[in-house]
């Protein structure tokens, strides 16, 4: 029996350390793209060639955490939750690092525009979009910490304001590009940072099914809100409107 504790002990220790280590990953991911949002809102070019230059730690937690992740189901053959807690981490982890990748790109877009953008306008839109992208990563990276599946749903709706941010920022660069030629280059920079935040909420999108996976163990990817509700949560379906579809 004394092994016998000390061996679940153990693989508790295992799965809390490589859950921390999740964690940690996407507390780095969360500090780079507040980063990059600072970056290209303040036109901070030597801010933006830092972030530009420093997803290697992300990059490195990545793999760790996938060895890790793969050395204890070889070792330990978990199932039912514990095996669904990491699938869900690879999962996430890989997220992560793409929205690393993503605010990489932002970092980059910032130090190439400089001082060179001036429509009022449309700064006030890129702000308002990349802050909800910051948002919904740091609520979905909430939800993950709490394994909390309502949260995690809360934020699968509200990211698809992104979206609506990101059309509406289109519009108005295609006129600034549509108004003056000269405005061109740098509005497709601007576009290509709408885009990155674009891809930040509907990554973190991800990390919120995954949790939803961990917690309720049903796999919600490509599967409509109202669909999801009426599987999981149908004693919500009352107080929701028909356009969750």
């Amino acid at each position: 029996m004394e092994n016998g504790d000390h061996i679940l002990q153990s693989y508790d220790q295992e799965l809390e350390e490589i859950r921390s280590k999740a964690l940690e990953m996407g507390g780095l991911v969360e500090k780079q793209v507040s980063n990059a949002l600072q970056a290209v809102l303040e036109r901070d070019v030597e801010l933006g060639e830092h972030v530009a230059s420093s997803d290697a730690d992300i990059n490195e937690l990545e793999v760790e955490i996938d060895e890790e992740c793969a050395s204890i189901i070889a070792r330990r053959q978990p199932a039912a939750g514990d095996l669904r807690l990491l699938l869900s981490i690879i999962k996430i982890t890989t997220d992560l690092e793409r929205i690393g990748d993503e605010a990489e790109q932002i970092g980059l877009y910032a130090s190439q525009l400089g001082n060179h953008v001036s429509n009022q306008g449309m700064s006030a839109q890129l702000r308002h979009l990349g802050e909800l992208a910051h948002s919904l990563l740091k609520l979905a990276l909430d939800a993950f910490a709490r394994m909390d599946d309502e949260q995690a749903m809360d934020v699968a709706k509200k990211s698809r304001r992104v979206s609506r941010e990101f059309d509406d920022l289109s519009r108005i660069l295609i006129t600034h590009m549509m108004d003056d030629t000269r405005n061109i280059k740098n509005a497709l920079r601007v576009i290509w940072c709408a885009r990155a935040f674009e891809r930040i909420g509907n990554h973190s999108t991800n990390i919120c099914e995954f949790v939803i996976y961990r917690v309720k163990g049903k796999d919600i990817r490509h599967t409509s809100l109202k669909k999801i509700r009426k599987k999981l949560y149908p004693e919500t379906l009352k107080d929701k409107k028909s356009d969750d579809e």
